[in-house]
This record gives C-alpha cells, structure tokens and sequence, in this order.
C-alpha cells in the first residue's frame, strides 16, 4: 500500500477545504452546516499531510462521511418541506456523492487505497462546485418563503 505520506507540491501549498464567503448561500444553518464540512475536510487534510497513520485518518473520515450524510438528511428535509422544485435532481447529486464517499470509505478501511490527494481535491471541489451551483439554486425558493 502506497505511504500516506505524499511529497511537497505547489497544491499543498494551498490550504484545503478554506471557507470563502463565495460559498455563503445565506442561510444560517445551511452555512454553518457546510462550514462545519470545511473544518472536518481541513482537518483530514492537515492530518494526511503530516503522515498520520490510518487510525487517526479513519476516525477523521468517518466523522466526514457521516457529517456529510447528516447535513444532506437537514438539507432534503428542508427542501421538501418548501416544495423546492428540482428537488429529485439535487438529491440524486447527494445519493451520488454518499455512494461515492462510502465506496472510498470501504476501501480505505480494507486497505485496498490509502488516502490520497486526487480523492480530497475530489470531494473538495464537490463540495464547492455543489455549493455555489446546486446550492445556491434553491436560495431564492428558500428566501421567497422567509427561510433564514
């Protein structure tokens, strides 16, 4: 299995999962939500990065995946409740990236991958391509019916 550890390169230079007001979609809990994936997603990498072992890592992706599939849960409920009109398709997005993750998730525990870089640009450029498009197209209907 290929070490945890990966070389210095310019994108580690970069600090991963860093919350930018540009994610803002204005919606209290919603944000403190996806600030909260932030944290956790910069805490796996500060972790990966400093060649922790896997029983520190799995912990961490653990409360990752599951925080993940919390906030979704939040998300639907709240969509469904206002009658969000393309509800189904945004859900698909999230049963997609669950399906995804968990598979990785299994993988890792097995040993079959180890972490890597390519898997957390993945999930964090989800995350922030979800955010401001998929997101941030169900503000207005939330904002119309006083959703704060």
């Amino acid at each position: 299995m290929p070490d945890l550890k990966y070389p210095a390169r310019a994108v580690d230079k970069v600090i991963m999962f860093e919350w930018k007001n540009e994610f803002a979609v204005n919606i209290g809990s919603i944000d403190s939500q996806h600030q909260n994936l932030f944290a956790i997603g910069r805490e796996l990498h500060a972790a990966m990065s400093t060649g922790q072992g896997k029983s520190v890592l799995g912990p961490i992706l653990d409360r990752l995946v599951q925080y993940t599939s919390a906030h979704f849960a939040y998300e639907e409920r709240l969509l469904q409740l206002h009658k969000y009109p393309d509800f189904a398709a945004h859900k698909a997005q999230h049963d997609a990236l669950v399906k995804q993750v968990v598979a990785f998730q299994t993988d890792f525990k097995t040993g079959k991958i180890s972490m890597a870089v390519p898997v957390l640009l993945f999930v964090k450029d989800w995350l922030e391509k979800h955010i401001q498009g998929t997101d941030l197209a169900y503000v207005p209907c939330l904002k119309a019916q006083k959703v704060a």
